[in-house]
């Protein structure tokens, strides 16, 4: 048995987020087209010897994020201790590039490495699909950041369907430096469609065939997000964004998933670049990056 593993897990878009009413149950089904991208977290998991868990992280400062129990990697590893019967204790380090409540299943991310970790540190032989089952106890984004690649997820965005997608797509990504919470912005989009009868959801045929084609262009334009609006009521300043990267030629933007993490597509690397350096010199925002998709899910790079 291993001492430690070290996983590296990806950050995720949503290619599109089609959200249907509020339920009776307080939740909204989703239908949601994800897509893995290379902006990722290394979470390492190891034993020690005071049978508990303890959560760390490489970054000098740690605002936002849990180093409790609240945190979704702990939780992972409490869910495996119990399932599985497991009395060591373990000690969780996060290095993170993911941002924290910016849309893009960082905490999530964090928890399907744990899991893909446990997995391999204790020697359970368990499926990717079994794994992804755990993750869905723990949030609806989780299975995916297993699964990795191009997916639909149905019901809460937990159901995980591989899709078609050819190539490689150029993103590029502006990070927003305060996260925007998920329930407040699911909240604010009730309240937007109040009166309004809203559709079940349903994924778009457009955007399917756009990846199955490998089209870049058609992929731009069949983006969509039912939660962006919600996102810039809430932060009026994604709308400036938005605005300032499609006039510097992005193909396609999008608000990614509950927000504040705002993706633009570019035709390729090139354009990826100049996109950086526009929207770097608009002054509109602070910390843009380049991504590109799909990469594959949760995995380990290093078992020692």
């Amino acid at each position: 048995m291993s001492a430690q593993v070290l996983v590296r897990v990806p950050g995720k878009i949503n290619l599109q987020l089609s959200v249907g009413p509020l339920q009776k149950d307080g939740f909204h089904s989703v239908a949601t087209v994800f897509q893995a991208v290379s902006i990722f977290d290394d979470v390492r998991v190891e034993l020690n010897n005071d049978g508990l868990v303890h959560v760390k992280s490489t970054a000098k400062v740690n605002n936002h994020l849990p180093l409790d129990r609240e945190n979704l990697a702990a939780k992972a590893v409490e869910l495996m201790r119990r399932k599985f019967s497991i009395t060591d204790g373990i000690t969780i380090t996060l290095t993170k590039e993911i941002p924290i409540a910016g849309g893009m299943a960082g905490g999530s991310a964090n928890a399907g490495a744990a899991i893909v970790g446990m997995d391999t540190l204790f020697n359970l032989g368990l499926k990717r699909n079994d794994m992804e089952k755990l993750g869905a106890e723990l949030g609806a984004d989780v299975p995916f950041t297993i699964s990795g690649g191009t997916a639909i997820g149905i019901g809460k965005g937990d159901q995980i369907t591989p899709v078609l997608s050819r190539g490689t797509y150029s993103w590029v990504i502006a990070l927003s430096s305060s996260g925007l919470s998920t329930p407040a912005v699911y909240s604010e989009c009730d309240r937007l469609r109040e009166g309004l009868q809203v559709a079940p959801p349903q994924i778009s045929d457009a955007l399917l065939q756009a990846l199955s084609a490998g089209d870049s262009n058609k992929l731009g334009k069949a983006l969509s997000n039912d939660l962006q609006a919600a996102a810039c009521s809430l932060k009026p300043a994604l709308r400036l964004i938005l605005d300032v990267g499609l006039d510097y030629g992005a193909l396609g933007g999008i608000v990614s998933g509950s927000g504040p993490s705002v993706a633009f597509l570019a035709e390729h690397e090139d354009h990826a670049l100049d996109l950086v350096v526009a929207l770097t010199s608009s002054g509109v925002v602070g910390n843009v990056v380049r991504a590109s998709g799909p990469v594959p899910g949760a995995r380990v790079i290093e078992s020692l």
